[in-house]
């Protein structure tokens, strides 16, 4: 097995702390500094915009109860500079990038070029950076950006019409990371049965600059369960897939099948870490009251109830108790293959919890699943 880390970055309130920015970065960076030593592979770190906490103001919010920032990363190869200047092992994800705002596709393929034409400038440097990109958590993130439905029919029929949004968002990202000089005839044409789609992106023929970038720097990776989508994807560049969430078992399995065929190149399971709750303790029945107590305040922030099922799936799924509990767990659960994703930050703000419980795993775990 391998093993990455995930940062929420979550400026939350949990048991009425509720830290500020600048506390927020400075834990998130002794954190990443630790896990560089620790020896994981990948830090992913969560992209948010625009504040939660205005959000709440406008009719329909999404997450009316969440309290605090739901993420304070808004910029992944911002973030990554800075993680790169001071580690000098663990590479570098996003978690995932929002392909529709900020300028859309074109904008961050061309972030993307700029980001890896200084990160590869110096010919020794080999830590990669992992692009996992979809079309966004929240509607209120893309509305700014008029990702919005433009007449009846896509009104009636949005759910579909976002989809072919992304999926002409993801075209023209991919290709234009490849290299190619495009302009929107370019573009495949869409449908929803047998009405067109119009194009949300007109343009004349443009390429990104700057061309000469080391692209074997640079992964990627799609945040989307649709199967079509992830094959796709594949069909222009080598496109791995980034579980989004807790994911069931025979989802996972049936993924690996299909990509086994449909990813441009050879398969492995590596391609498609899978987030995993971590809440590790000498003390196995404080570690459950731990995840419980996390998972529920979890939920109830965001949906403002408490949804006892969601967090019993939640608890099932995590790894939760002593370091000899969580092997057995891990390898009753995982494939010797996969690559786990874990995080160690949810809903916990005691920085030094944290690396303990990161170096606890690392330290007593690791070696038996490895």
């Amino acid at each position: 097995m391998e093993f990455d880390i995930f940062f929420s970055i979550c400026q939350t309130e949990v048991h009425g702390y509720l830290p500020s920015e600048k506390v927020m970065f400075d834990n998130f960076f002794e954190q990443v500094e630790l896990a560089d030593r620790l020896g994981f592979g990948t830090g992913w770190v969560a992209e948010s915009h625009l504040s939660t906490e205005v959000q709440k103001t406008n009719r329909g919010a999404v997450i009316p109860h969440f309290v605090g920032e739901i993420g304070l990363s808004t910029d992944i190869l911002q973030l990554a500079h800075r993680i790169f200047a001071r580690t000098k092992r663990i590479g570098v994800g996003s978690a995932i990038m929002n392909i529709l705002c900020n300028g859309g596709p074109i904008a961050a393929a061309e972030r993307i070029k700029t980001f890896l034409a200084l990160h590869g400038l110096d010919p020794n440097e080999r830590r990669t950076l992992t692009v996992g990109f979809a079309s966004g958590r929240f509607p209120y993130i893309n509305i700014p950006y008029g990702i919005v439905p433009r007449d009846a029919f896509e009104e009636a029929n949005w759910p579909a019409v976002k989809n072919k949004i992304f999926e002409e968002a993801t075209e023209i990202f991919l290709r234009l990371l490849k290299g190619e000089t495009l302009n929107s005839s370019m573009i495949a044409k869409r449908n929803i049965d047998e009405t067109p789609v119009a194009p949300r992106w007109v343009f004349p023929n443009l390429k990104i600059i700057p061309h000469d970038v080391r692209m074997e720097l640079l992964h990627l990776s799609i945040g989307s369960h649709d199967p079509h989508m992830q094959v796709f994807a594949n069909t222009i560049l080598p496109v791995g897939v980034f579980n989004l969430s807790i994911t069931p078992g025979d989802a996972i399995e049936k993924t690996n099948e299909r990509m086994a065929t449909g990813y441009q190149g050879t398969w492995h399971r590596r391609l498609m870490p899978r987030t995993v709750l971590v809440f590790i303790n000498d003390d196995a029945a404080q570690a459950a009251e731990e995840a419980r107590d996390a998972l529920s305040n979890y939920w109830r922030a965001l949906e403002g109830t408490l949804d006892p099922e969601k967090v019993r799936r939640a608890t099932n799924n995590a790894l939760i108790g002593d370091a000899n509990a969580i092997v057995k767990q891990a390898k009753e659960r995982f494939h010797p293959e996969d690559r786990l994703m874990l995080w160690f930050d949810f809903n916990n703000h005691d920085s030094k919890r944290v690396m303990k419980n990161m170096s606890d795993f690392m330290g007593r775990v690791a070696e038996a699943l490895q």
